[in-house]
């Protein structure tokens, strides 16, 4: 019979860990890809020429991990839109870099009144044996949302810190490649990055990851295909799985 699940050999001298919360907890990524749909295409349609956004390569490749207004700035600024910044206030619209991202957090909103939050079985498998072993474990996120999405899918209480847009803004932290959020995270676990690992599936928070002096940086990468493990490893991952439940033994031979 297979023992107990226990850690992998590479978290054995860890004595933290700190994970991403969209696609690596909770299967939400799909929802903001469908968000962030709903408000770029209105803004491309205008515009004429342009293909529509892809809620898999484009949200991987220019919003993933970014706070709405970082996101959306990099997104229509790959596209060649000029748009005028704006505010965070703004009303969500297509005029401005701020009315976009409004609009994109009114239809995730939504979407959470509609669809239920589901979480990844294999991270939650290893927040339990890390719980067991107690190991203190922080969630981030760039989302204001975060808080609620861990709280619907009945995992907030895994987690002894919760880092998420909300604290971001009260406490002016910049978002990912810039290691901020992770590093608070750790603060308030009373951990030394040097001794806590990062777990993110977005390039920008695996940059996070590294920039930040993390102990271990695992990529998390749901595609399974060639080329996000490569990107993953070049940003700064230490590991690559495709899903956080590898980061598990069977617990067979001591």
């Amino acid at each position: 019979m297979s023992g107990a699940p226990s850690l992998a050999a590479c978290l054995h001298s860890l004595r933290a860990v700190v994970f991403d919360t969209d696609g690596v907890i909770t299967d939400s990524a799909r929802m903001h890809a469908a968000a962030w749909k709903g408000a770029f295409d209105p803004c491309l349609a205008a515009v004429g020429g342009q293909r529509p956004f892809d809620p898999v390569d484009d949200y991987l490749r220019h919003v993933d991990g970014l706070s709405r207004q970082d996101g959306a700035a990099a997104f229509l600024r790959a596209r060649g839109l000029d748009l005028p910044l704006g505010t965070p206030d703004d009303a969500p619209g297509t005029d401005t870099v701020g009315a976009v991202a409004a609009r994109k957090d009114a239809l995730f909103t939504a979407s959470l009144r509609t669809d239920a939050v589901t979480t990844w079985p294999g991270t939650v498998r290893l927040l339990g044996v890390l719980r067991d072993q107690g190991v203190p474990c922080a969630a981030v996120s760039a989302s204001r949302h975060a808080t609620e999405l861990l709280s619907a899918a009945d995992v907030l209480g895994l987690f002894q810190a919760v880092v998420d847009g909300n604290e971001a803004r009260r406490m002016d932290l910049p978002g990912k490649p810039d290691p901020a959020l992770f590093v608070e995270a750790a603060r308030r676990l009373g951990v030394p990055a040097r001794d806590t690992a990062v777990v993110e599936d977005a390039l920008a928070g695996v940059e996070a990851g590294r920039r930040g002096g993390f102990g271990l940086v695992v990529g998390v990468d749901r595609t399974a295909g060639p080329y996000r493990a490569t990107a993953l490893r070049r940003r700064g991952a230490d590991v690559v799985v495709t899903d956080p439940g590898e980061l598990l033994t069977s617990g067979e031979g001591g």
